[in-house]
């Protein structure tokens, strides 16, 4: 991995960047199929950007019982996160908004359809897991930011942690679209995965 995983903040305001020295894999992949279509006036910025407000608008959607529309505007919503990720790598266009905030929508996108979701259709406790683990994030986040003058850049299980999350929704929403109830219980099982990986996550930061 060519990207340092940690940024050292000289004062409050200014990070130190290090040019990254090669891109993930996936990175390359994304360039060729996806990235090369947009525009250098795009920045990855404002990709995370359009994560946050449109959150809203997938939230309403599926809470207003249009899982069909809904599971399309999830998946592209969600999609943007490996987009500005990679774009922001590719482009060398990592800046301190993007790795304090791009995390922060990915948060605000799945805690959204947890409360929406999860609790009404699984275990409580499972939605108590998933919401704790997400503050025990933002909460150690917020520790090595302010206490430690750093910030941590996403390790390899919290992206799985991600993927898995965006999974289980997404089965979620295809057992209520095709009124397939066994997808409930597949969705459960992705759900307790990402829990796992998650504790896995929090371990490699040092909580």
């Amino acid at each position: 991995m060519g990207i340092i995983k940690k940024y050292q903040l000289k004062h409050p305001d200014e990070f130190e960047y290090q040019k990254p020295k090669e891109v993930h894999p996936h990175d390359h992949f994304m360039d060729l199929v996806f990235l090369r279509f947009i525009p250098f006036w795009v920045t990855p910025n404002k990709i995370t950007w359009f994560r946050f407000l449109a959150t809203p608008i997938v939230v309403l959607t599926i809470a207003f019982g249009n899982y069909f529309v809904g599971i399309i505007l999830f998946v592209i919503v969600a999609f943007t996160d490996a987009i500005d990720g990679s774009l922001a790598r590719t482009r060398n266009k990592i800046t301190k908004f993007g790795m304090m905030f791009d995390p922060l929508a990915d948060k605000f996108l799945v805690g959204s359809l947890v409360l929406l979701l999860v609790f009404e259709y699984y275990d409580w406790w499972l939605g108590v897991a998933l919401l704790g683990l997400e503050i025990a994030f933002i909460a150690s986040a917020l520790v090595v930011r302010y206490k430690f003058k750093t910030v941590h850049m996403a390790n390899v299980w919290g992206k799985i942690k991600m993927i898995l999350q965006v999974l289980a929704v997404f089965l979620t929403l295809s057992a209520l679209l095709f009124n397939f109830p066994y997808l409930f219980t597949i969705g459960a099982w992705v759900f307790g995965l990402a829990i796992g990986f998650a504790v896995v996550s929090l371990f490699a930061h040092g909580v």
